[in-house]
């Protein structure tokens, strides 16, 4: 192979990490864009601009906006995910409260970083919508059949207080994202400013010992009716 051979790829090399630079950006834009503004509010033209990218790279990237918002909400979950994951990996199997604390934790963190987690479920949650039943099917159900499950075995062992599972898995995703998600809103009205130092702390903290202060003695059937 000539030396001028070897070199051929560089080009096409160069153009593939340029397409993967302008999908993240477009991603990120679109992210932003549907938290704030909801899909019908968010327009692909504003997009492009908050991208900074000509618009008809977007169709270039993705078949349209809805493919757009899809792949935006897929890599949204995909990095709690891996956050998850990583921080499970952290907690023996045989400590259900530390690893109940490192999911606390995980989703306050992230949540944090990353508030349209909770943005974007409050926008589509309005009303019924295609979207909001992909977001449930591929997103949402699945992380709450593996958390309700770690919830029934905590309920049993008496650290997390008796009751419906379903209802305080869904009590403590939403201590844990949606204040976030209603940060601007918290600062005006209780001076918590959760940018401040120390303040996920307190959150996860506080949620964590509202949650799941049980001193381990085994709740009765009688008392999760």
């Amino acid at each position: 192979m000539s030396d001028y051979e070897a070199e051929r790829p560089k080009p096409a090399r160069k153009q593939q990490q340029r397409s993967v630079v302008t999908q993240q950006k477009l991603l990120d834009a679109a992210t932003q864009a549907f938290s704030e503004n909801g899909f019908k509010g968010t327009s692909t033209r504003d997009i492009a601009e908050r991208a900074g990218v000509h618009h008809p790279l977007i169709t270039y990237h993705f078949k349209n906006k809805d493919q757009l918002w899809r792949s935006a909400a897929d890599r949204i979950f995909r990095e709690f995910n891996i956050a998850l994951v990583k921080a499970m990996a952290e907690v023996p199997e045989h400590d259900p409260r530390g690893r109940a604390v490192a999911f606390v934790k995980t989703y306050v963190d992230y949540a944090y970083r990353q508030p349209a987690l909770h943005k974007i479920i409050l926008q589509e949650s309005s009303k019924p919508s295609d979207r909001l039943d992909w977001l449930i099917d591929n997103h949402l159900r699945p992380l709450y059949s593996e958390v309700v499950k770690s919830l029934k075995e905590l309920q049993e062992i008496g650290i997390a207080p008796a009751g419906d599972p379903a209802l305080l898995f869904n009590m403590v995703r939403v201590s844990a994202g949606g204040l976030l998600a209603l940060a601007l809103e918290i600062k005006g009205t209780s001076d918590i400013d959760f940018d401040n130092e120390g303040e996920l702390d307190k959150l996860a903290d506080m949620i964590v010992n509202v949650f799941f202060s049980g001193n381990g003695a085994a709740t009765t059937p009688d008392a999760e009716g």
